[in-house]
């Protein structure tokens, strides 16, 4: 897989630059989220967390070093591959708080679901580059039948918050596709109309959790726990922070799930305001210049297909800042590049690698 001087010059070194950034705060936040009162700072989840990067980072040239449009001829078959493993997490997978997500590889735990963010995006990007803007709800047959699989498998294990982002990722791939404004609005009435009957379907706890949501202070020592303890952590930064490795919400364990889906709120607590607005910043950024991929990209599949892994940063930052604030249900999402977890760190660097890939060939088309 080598790489001409042209695709070189054409780089895009700060998207890197930002992604590794980011990843390398995340292993710092980690270190510190297992530091403890009692006992002394552990470095085993940071350890293992570099090791991930260094994977990922392996696979994130390996992806951009090959011509994204290489991609689309392998889009079924991964699709096909990422079911399997998805219906094979229901039969044989690792139970964890609840929830059956991952698959036990002997060296590591995948979760197949990660992967499924990526390989819906591909085969939809693969499928709708060939439909013609404006097109109608009648025309969504095909992608409806992709995307139904995949969303209602990981409802299954059962993992709400993942199958909430993967449509949403989907969806922001069906509207740059072109669906018609009328028929995108029909959708959306047609979701909210659904609501009442997909809250029957909800297991006890998830409805606990949305409840809960409007006003945690109710059940302080249960279900509002986690954004209670959360929001004190914030808090406790204030301007400056409490400065790093020193925490007190996070050291005395009062903070749950601190070095995965509540890491933002560790390292809110260590760097205050300041830091806060730093990290948020260079996330806006991240996402801009994905954006900025998708404006250059010069063929409807390599649009797509950005747009697709754009959505996946987008959506799974946002809907992580917003439930460690409290201002939207606990569902479980880590923060991209810096909640623990290889399975998402990996996807996430690959996510960024097939930007680079859509980027690096936007003058060779």
């Amino acid at each position: 897989m080598q790489i001409d001087r042209r695709l070189v010059s054409s780089f895009d070194w700060p998207l890197w630059t930002l992604s590794v950034g980011l990843a390398l705060v995340g292993i710092m936040t980690i270190y510190s989220a297992t530091c403890s009162v009692n006992e002394e700072c552990s470095r085993y989840l940071a350890t293992r967390q570099s090791y991930w990067l260094i994977i990922g980072l392996a696979l994130m040239v390996a992806t951009f070093s090959v011509d994204y449009q290489r991609l689309a001829h392998w889009a079924y078959p991964i699709y096909v591959a990422v079911v399997i493993l998805l219906a094979l997490v229901l039969i044989i997978g690792i139970t964890s708080g609840g929830s059956q997500r991952w698959l036990d590889l002997g060296f590591f735990a995948l979760q197949p679901s990660e992967l499924a963010k990526l390989t819906l995006v591909l085969v939809l990007a693969k499928t709708l580059c060939y439909y013609e803007p404006g097109y109608s709800l009648m025309d969504l047959g095909v992608p409806l039948l992709l995307s139904a699989p995949v969303v209602g498998l990981v409802l299954l294990q059962p993992d709400l918050g993942t199958a909430g982002v993967i449509f949403l990722i989907a969806m922001a791939v069906v509207v740059m596709s072109g669906l018609r404004v009328r028929s995108l609005l029909y959708l959306t009435v047609a979701a909210i109309a659904a609501l009442p009957v997909g809250w029957q379907f909800l297991k006890p706890y998830q409805k606990t959790r949305i409840w809960t949501f409007m006003n945690p202070e109710s059940d302080p020592l249960g279900a509002g726990y986690h954004v209670v303890q959360s929001k004190i952590a914030i808090g406790s930064g204030r301007l400056w922070g409490t400065g790093y490795l020193q925490g007190s919400q996070n050291r005395l364990e009062f903070l749950p799930e601190q070095h995965t889906d509540f890491v933002f709120a560790v390292f809110a607590e260590e760097w205050g305001f300041s830091g806060c607005v730093a990290l948020l910043a260079a996330y806006a950024l991240l996402i801009l210049l994905a954006l900025r991929v998708v404006r250059r990209a010069q063929d409807r599949f390599g649009v797509l297909l950005a747009t697709g892994m754009a959505a996946i940063l987008f959506w799974q930052f946002t809907i992580n800042i917003g439930m460690v604030t409290g201002l939207v249900p606990v569902v479980g999402i880590p923060l991209p590049l810096i909640s623990y977890g290889g399975s998402s760190l990996v996807t996430t660097l690959i996510a960024v690698g097939v930007l680079i890939s859509v980027s690096m060939r936007r003058y060779t088309r």
